[in-house]
C-alpha cells in the first residue's frame, strides 16, 4: 500500500489495518538543512502568515525522501505582503507583530493589540485577509505532487486562544478574559473568522484532513481553567468543525495542543474531531496504555515520541523500543500515526531521527 492508504487505514477511514504504524516528523530549519545536503536535495520553505507554522508547511520533498508517510501544506504569507523592518534583526509579519529570530523560534517582541481597550480598537485593526492571493499557491503545489502517494494534512493552527493572546500579550488577554471584557470576544470573532477561512480552502485544496488547535497546557495542567475554555472556545470550535464537515464529509479533523490537556479529550470527541495530538509524553494524562484503553475507539492518536529526553539523548536502542511501544499501544489495532510530539529541533541528531523511522518501517 501507498503511503496515503496506509494513513487512511490508521485512522479507520477505509476498510483493513495499515501496513505497519504510519510516520510523520516536522523538521527545523537546522535539521532541515542537514539532511537536505545529505539527500542532494534544496529545501523549498513555505513562508507561513505565522512563522513557526513554517517549518511544519515545507520541505515536503525531503521528508517524503527520509521516509514521511505524510505531507504537510499551509496558508503562506500572501503575494503582495512585504514585512517591515524594525531594526537589524525585527521584522513585522502580516498581523502586525514584531517577530525577531532566536537560537529555536521566531519571538513575538510586540504585539499589535498590546493598548487595547475597546471593541473599536478591534474594529480599527486591520486584520489580514484568509483569502488574500497567493496564500495558497504552495499548498496546491504540494497537493498536486504528493497527494495521490501521501497523506495530506492542512495545517490551520493558532487557531484560536494562542493566535488572540499573540496579537495582545497573554497576560492582558488573560486579564480581560476573566474580566469579561467586550473587546474579546470581538477579538476572538475575528479570528474564528480568519481560522474559517484558512481552514476551508486548504480542504479545497485537496487536503485529506486539517490541523485545528493551540497550546492549552503546561508541563503540569492547562493553561486555562477547562470549564472557561469550554464556554468562551469549545462553541466556536463546535462552529468550525461543523462547517468543515458539512462542506467535506471525509476530512478528518486534528486537533493540536502541546501540554496537561487530558481533561479536554472527551470535549475533542464531542467535537467530532478524528484524531488529538501530539499526545505528548511525560505529562499528566499522557500514558499512552490509559489513552488507548480509555479513548481509543472513539479517537485516534497522532504524536507521541519523547521530544524533550529520548530523542535528544540519542539512544537508537532506547528510541526503537519507545517505538515498538508506541505501536504496540497506541497502534494496536490501528488508530495512530507515529511522530515527535514537536517539530523536531537542533539538539536531535539527524541519526536519532533516523533511528526512529528505521524503527518505525520494522
Amino acid at each position: 500500500m501507498n503511503s496515503r492508504e496506509r494513513v487512511l487505514r490508521a485512522f479507520r477511514k477505509i476498510d483493513g489495518l495499515p501496513d505497519r504504524v504510519p510516520i510523520q516528523f516536522d523538521l527545523c530549519r537546522v535539521l532541515t538543512e542537514s539532511f537536505g545536503n545529505a539527500l542532494g536535495l534544496k529545501p523549498e520553505y513555505a513562508l507561513s502568515y505565522y512563522e513557526d507554522l513554517t517549518y511544519r508547511i515545507s520541505a515536503n520533498e525531503i521528508r517524503t525522501r527520509l521516509g514521511s508517510d505524510v505531507v504537510v501544506v499551509g496558508g503562506t504569507v500572501a503575494a503582495d505582503f512585504v514585512p517591515e523592518r524594525i531594526d537589524e534583526t525585527v521584522t513585522t509579519n502580516e498581523f502586525g507583530m514584531h517577530m525577531k529570530p532566536s537560537s529555536l523560534y521566531v519571538d513575538v517582541v510586540k504585539c499589535p493589540l498590546e493598548h487595547v481597550e475597546s471593541v473599536e480598537d478591534i474594529d480599527a485593526y486591520a486584520f489580514p485577509d484568509a483569502y488574500a492571493p497567493g496564500r495558497f499557491d504552495a499548498a496546491k503545489r504540494d497537493v498536486a505532487r504528493f497527494g495521490s502517494d501521501y497523506f495530506v494534512i492542512g495545517d490551520a493552527e493558532l487557531s484560536l486562544f494562542e493566535l488572540a493572546w499573540h496579537l495582545t500579550g497573554l497576560e492582558k488577554y488573560l486579564i480581560a478574559l476573566m474580566t469579561e471584557e467586550e473587546w474579546v470576544e470581538k477579538l476572538n470573532d475575528k479570528i474564528e473568522a480568519w481560522t474559517l477561512g484558512i481552514a476551508l480552502q486548504l480542504a479545497s485544496v485537496g487536503a485529506d484532513a486539517v490541523w485545528l488547535g493551540e497550546d492549552l497546557g503546561t508541563q503540569i495542567s492547562l493553561l486555562i481553567d477547562p470549564d472557561l475554555w469550554r464556554q468562551r472556545f469549545k462553541p466556536r470550535y463546535a462552529r468550525m468543525i461543523s462547517r468543515l464537515k458539512q462542506e467535506y464529509p471525509n476530512l478528518i479533523i486534528i486537533f493540536h495542543s502541546d501540554g496537561a490537556v487530558a481533561p479536554l479529550i472527551e470535549d475533542f470527541i464531542e467535537l467530532g474531531v478524528d484524531v488529538y495530538n501530539p499526545v505528548q509524553p511525560n505529562v499528566p494524562g499522557s500514558d499512552p496504555e490509559h489513552l488507548k484503553r480509555t479513548y481509543g475507539d472513539r479517537i485516534c492518536f497522532f504524536g507521541g515520541v519523547d521530544q524533550q529526553g529520548l530523542l535528544p539523548a540519542g539512544d537508537a536502542n532506547a528510541i526503537r523500543e519507545n517505538v515498538k511501544f508506541l505501536a504496540r499501544t497506541l497502534g494496536e489495532g490501528g488508530g495512530y500515526l507515529l511522530a515527535p510530539a514537536h517539530i523536531v529541533q537542533p539538539d536531535v541528531e539527524p541519526n536519532a531521527l533516523l533511528a526512529m523511522i528505521n524503527a518505525a518501517r520494522e
